[in-house]
C-alpha cells in the first residue's frame, strides 16, 4: 500500500498524508461515513461521492456475510459492484460484532462460534474464513479476525484475549499472503492492537502486529465504556510503537472532540455510527456544539442549521423545520439531519488537514475543542 506523509504538526504527533487505493485516493486524516449493510443509511450514493465528498466508507463483514450473503455479493462482481459505489471501501473483521453477541458466542483457538442474530443458525468465524468473506466482498483494505474484550476487564483476561487475538493473526495474514483478490485489484490487510487500558498489553501487542508487513495497522478495543482518558494514554501508547511509514487506523470512535485528539496523536483513518446514529435521533453536531433538535427551544428557531457554511451551504432548512421532521418521524428529518452530521465530520477531518499543512494544527484544535464541546 502507498502511504505518504505529506505533512507534519510540530506540537503533536499529528500528520497529514495520502493514501492510494485501487479505487481512488485517500487524503488524511479521514473519516469513513459506516455503510453496515452496503449502504449508509439514510444517504444515497450519488450524496456521498458529490455533496459529502466521502473518500471512503466502511463495510461490516458480520452483516453483509449473514445478509445479503457472500454469494450474493460475489456473483454482483464485489461489494463495490452490488452497491454501485466506485471509492474505496474497507471492511471490518466481524470481530467487534461477536464480541457484542456475548450471550451467544464462544471463543476457541479455532475461531468463533455464534448464533446469527437474524435466524438463530449457527457459524463460525475463524482467521482464514474471515480473510475468504472479505476476498467476497472486495473490501480496499480488510481486517484480520480479533478479539475484542469485555470492559471492565482483569489483567489476565485481556492478556488471554489478546494472545488469542494473536494466533489468530499469523493464520490471518498467513492465509491472506496465500490467497488473491478475485476481482482483479489488490486488497490490503489491517492487524489489529488490543490489550484493554493496560499499558504493557497494548505494548506487546504494538509490537506483534508491527512485525508483520501490512498495508496499515488498527487499534481495537478502545471506546467501550473506559474515560476518555484512558482512552488517549493507550492510543498514545501504541502509536509510538506502530510503524511512522504506515497508516494508523482507529476502530469505532468516535466524538468529534475524539477526533481531534486522536488526530493530535499521529491517528490517521477513523470510523464511527455515532454521527448517523445521532442524527436519526435528532442530535446534530456542529462548529458551535452538539444541538438536540427535539429540545422545545429549536421549536421556532427559523436561523439555518449551518449559518457559518460548514455543511451544505448550498440548500439550508431552518432548525425549526428539520425539528418538525424529527419529531413527526418524517424520513426526510432523518436524511437532512445525517447529511448534516457527516458534512461536519468531513469539513472536520479537511479543516485538520489545511491546519497540519499551514502548521496551525494545535492552536486550531484546541480552540475547536472548546465549541464543539458545547451543548447548544
Amino acid at each position: 500500500m502507498i502511504f505518504t506523509v505529506e505533512s507534519r504538526d510540530t506540537t503533536s504527533a499529528a500528520r497529514a498524508g495520502k493514501l492510494v487505493t485501487s479505487h481512488g485516493e485517500i487524503s488524511t486524516p479521514v473519516f469513513m461515513p459506516v455503510g453496515t449493510a452496503g449502504t449508509v443509511k439514510a444517504v444515497h450514493q450519488r450524496e456521498l461521492k458529490h455533496d459529502l465528498k466521502a473518500q471512503i466508507i466502511l463495510g461490516n463483514t458480520y452483516h453483509l456475510y449473514l445478509r445479503p450473503g457472500t454469494d450474493i455479493i460475489r456473483r454482483a462482481g464485489g461489494l463495490h459492484k452490488f452497491m454501485n459505489w466506485d471509492g474505496p471501501i474497507l471492511t471490518d473483521s466481524g470481530g467487534y460484532q461477536v464480541f457484542s453477541l456475548s450471550g451467544i458466542r464462544k471463543l476457541t483457538s479455532e475461531g468463533a462460534l455464534f448464533s446469527s442474530h437474524i435466524d438463530g443458525s449457527k457459524h463460525l468465524f475463524t482467521p482464514e474464513n474471515i480473510v475468504e468473506i472479505q476476498r467476497a466482498i472486495g473490501a480496499d483494505i480488510i481486517m484480520a479476525l480479533d478479539e475484542c474484550t469485555t470492559f471492565p476487564c482483569d489483567h489476565d483476561s485481556a492478556r488471554k484475549s489478546m494472545e488469542l487475538t494473536h494466533q489468530w493473526l499469523g493464520r490471518g495474514m498467513a492465509h491472506f499472503q496465500h490467497t488473491g483478490s478475485l476481482y482483479g485489484y489488490e486488497q490490503y490487510i489491517f492487524p489489529i492492537v488490543q490489550g484493554s487500558v493496560f499499558p504493557d498489553l497494548r505494548k506487546e501487542s504494538a509490537r506483534v502486529v508491527s512485525s508483520y508487513d501490512a498495508g496499515g495497522y488498527a487499534i481495537g478495543g478502545l471506546s467501550v465504556g473506559e474515560h476518555t482518558d484512558v482512552m488517549y494514554e493507550m492510543i498514545d501508547t501504541v502509536t509510538s510503537i506502530l510503524p511512522r511509514d504506515k497508516p494508523r487506523y482507529l476502530m469505532g470512535v468516535g466524538t468529534p472532540l475524539n477526533l481531534l485528539e486522536g488526530i493530535s496523536r499521529g491517528i490517521d483513518m477513523f470510523d464511527c455510527v455515532m454521527p448517523t446514529r445521532n442524527a436519526r435521533n435528532g442530535t446534530l453536531f456542529s462548529r458551535n456544539g452538539t444541538m438536540n433538535l427535539r429540545n422545545n427551544k429549536w421549536k421556532d428557531d427559523f436561523s439555518p442549521l449551518d449559518p457559518e457554511g460548514t455543511c451544505f451551504v448550498d440548500w439550508q432548512y431552518s432548525k425549526a423545520y428539520l425539528r418538525h421532521l424529527i419529531i413527526s418521524k418524517e424520513i426526510l428529518g432523518a436524511q437532512i439531519a445525517t447529511l448534516h452530521n457527516l458534512s461536519f465530520y468531513i469539513w472536520l477531518m479537511d479543516e485538520a488537514r489545511i491546519k497540519i499543512g499551514e502548521g496551525t494544527f494545535s492552536q486550531w484544535k484546541n480552540e475547536m475543542a472548546a465549541k464543539i464541546s458545547n451543548k447548544l
